[in-house]
C-alpha cells in the first residue's frame, strides 16, 4: 500500500511540474524534477526486487524540499511532505 501511494504522489508532483504556467522558477522545477527521478528510480528498484539499501539523503532532499517550497508554493510543498509519509512508511 505504500509504494501504491508513493506512485499517486508522484503522479501528482509530476503533473504540478509538467505545468509549464506555472509559478515556479526554472532552477525550482528542475530541483524538483531531479528529485522526483531519484524517488521514481528508488521505487522501481523496490518493485523489481533489487537490492537496495536505505538512503537518508533522499528523505533529506525531500525535507529540504518541503522548507523550501513551504512558503512560495505550499501546494507542492504538501505533496512533498505525502511524499516524504510515504517514503518513510516503506522504510526507506
Amino acid at each position: 500500500m505504500p509504494a501504491r501511494q508513493l506512485k499517486i504522489q508522484l503522479e501528482s508532483l509530476q503533473q504540478t511540474l509538467n505545468e509549464t504556467d506555472g509559478p515556479m522558477s526554472e532552477e525550482e522545477r528542475d530541483a524538483l524534477q531531479a528529485l522526483a527521478d531519484n524517488i521514481e528510480a528508488r521505487l522501481l528498484a523496490i518493485e523489481t526486487n533489487a537490492d537496495v539499501e536505505g538512503d537518508p539523503t533522499l528523505v533529506d532532499g525531500v525535507n529540504l524540499m518541503i522548507e523550501q517550497f513551504s512558503a512560495r508554493h505550499p501546494t507542492v510543498a504538501a505533496t512533498l511532505q505525502s511524499v516524504g509519509k510515504a517514503l518513510a512508511d516503506m522504510g526507506i
